[in-house]
């Protein structure tokens, strides 16, 4: 029995390679998948099922194309309904692998279909879970995503007490604990950076697992301070159960260079977005009238969907040399399909053909402490609800603008004025600067962000939960 975790860090995510005597079963593969057909192939074996644990909001799975490459039946648990061939199975439910058997536990919570699979090795004895979003290290799966229920939030919540009790605890605990996350993912609230695990350890560390637990404190304590899903996360997870284009096709498709003077007519033509994934500092430094930035190099499919509300929406690319295949692959794992290829010869092919090019006046730590303390300026902290809680600068001229709902907010600041913005260290800044400076906003970027400006001499604060009587 071999058993293979492939981690993706940008999307925190854990998909799995499970070979026993020439079969293989792929759990909750990424959408690019010739790396498992490669893998198997390598093993001298035949990939026999698919599992998903459930439809996933937060990334596209590659289960289709999979299926169509290798002839693998694609399994979900009870309640799925798809738009293609699926085998649909029932709580307990068991299939061969080999020597080894993957046996179905039903979870419902984080979703209705949640499924967690449970190996039984060679000896007959339970070996791991396959968690997906049922179980984290560290935490739960946030029970808020449910396509299309009339169920509500501590409906599921409830479920998922349920299940985890019934379920995943009355396991032992040496059972190995496979998660589909882990830190980085929207998909719980404070999730380990391990990947690995022991059910035992959950058992004794993990919040949502105490032994004295009632289902109301449960319920309170996993719903409290879930900020709202992204919106993407509905889309994905809607592709992830009626199906996608061809991942071979999309890449090629965005794979494709182009000439300064084909990119400004297929801008103009599409309403394409220029998409500029290079650096920070480079991006301030120089870039296309009207691109926005967000670079390969940060939380790049994250923000991406959270950020571009349309799946469907037409994208161009000013890519570094070598990450443009990278690039269409990461924005294809968040359901960005439509990438109509990238600017050959990048920003400087772009100026030698005589086009016009922008920047964005970045300021230091110490120069914005000076103008902050000698006159009124206007002030954007572009970070999460929780990092402004946690510290912030004790200014009036500082407005809490977080990046996640910048699309939503856009009323809540003035075009006549012009605003400094900062972030933890400086990446989400420059995202939030480019969309704003395209939509005809006056910005400035500080570089470094707050972890700059808490070495400069101004002051910070806490927020303090106001007393109730």
């Amino acid at each position: 029995m071999k058993i293979e975790q492939i981690y993706t860090g940008c999307l925190a995510q854990g998909a799995y390679f499970i070979e026993s005597n020439g079969e293989v079963a792929i759990i909750d593969p990424l959408r690019e998948t010739q790396q498992y057909v490669d893998k198997a192939n390598k093993e001298g074996a035949k990939i026999k099922y698919i599992f998903e644990t459930h439809f996933h909001a937060d990334f596209v799975s590659g289960h289709v194309d999979l299926a169509k490459k290798t002839g693998a039946t694609i399994v979900f648990g009870p309640g799925a309904e798809t738009n293609y061939d699926a085998y649909i199975a029932t709580d307990n439910e068991s299939f061969k692998i080999g020597n080894v058997t993957i046996k179905v536990l039903h979870t419902p919570g984080h979703t209705l279909e949640s499924s967690t699979f449970l190996l039984i090795d060679e000896k007959g004895n339970n070996y791991a879970i396959f968690s997906g979003d049922t179980l984290f290290l560290g935490d739960v799966g946030r029970p808020d995503l449910a396509i299309k229920s009339d169920l509500t939030k501590e409906d599921l919540a409830g479920m998922l007490f349920e299940s985890l009790r019934n379920k995943i605890m009355p396991l032992a605990d040496n059972v190995i604990v496979y998660p589909a996350h882990g830190a980085g993912s929207a998909c719980g609230k404070n999730l380990s950076k391990e990947t690995v695990g022991l059910l035992g350890d959950q058992k004794k560390t993990n919040y949502a697992l105490r032994a004295d637990m009632t289902k109301e404190e449960f319920v309170e304590e996993v719903l409290d301070g879930i900020a709202p899903p992204p919106q993407y996360f509905a889309k994905n997870a809607m592709m992830n159960k009626s199906g996608y284009d061809n991942f071979e096709t999309v890449l090629q498709k965005g794979d494709t260079a182009l000439a300064p003077e084909t990119f400004e007519a297929i801008v103009n033509q599409e309403s394409a977005l220029v998409l500029d994934v290079r650096t920070q500092k480079e991006f301030v430094t120089e870039h296309i009238p009207n691109s926005i930035f967000i670079g390969i190099n940060g939380g790049f499919a994250p923000w991406v969907g959270a950020l571009i509300t349309d799946l469907q929406q037409p994208i161009l690319l000013i890519v570094p040399e070598g990450k443009e295949k990278e690039t269409v692959t990461r924005l294809s794992r968040v359901g960005y399909d439509n990438t109509l290829g990238y600017l050959k010869g990048g920003i400087n092919a772009w100026k030698n053909s005589g086009k016009d090019i922008e920047t964005i006046e970045s300021i230091s730590a110490d120069e914005f402490s000076n103008r902050l303390k000698n006159r009124a300026i206007n002030t954007l902290d572009v970070r999460k609800d929780g990092e402004y809680k946690s510290e912030h600068l004790d200014s009036d001229s500082v407005q809490h603008f977080a990046l996640d709902y910048i699309n939503d907010n856009m009323n809540a600041i003035d075009k006549t004025k012009t605003y400094h913005l900062y972030c933890a260290g400086g990446y989400r800044s420059v995202i939030a600067a480019s969309i704003l400076k395209a939509r005809g906003f006056n910005v400035i970027d500080i570089a470094g962000g707050f972890a700059a400006i808490k070495n400069t001499d101004l002051p910070t604060t806490t927020f303090v939960c106001p007393t109730t009587l």
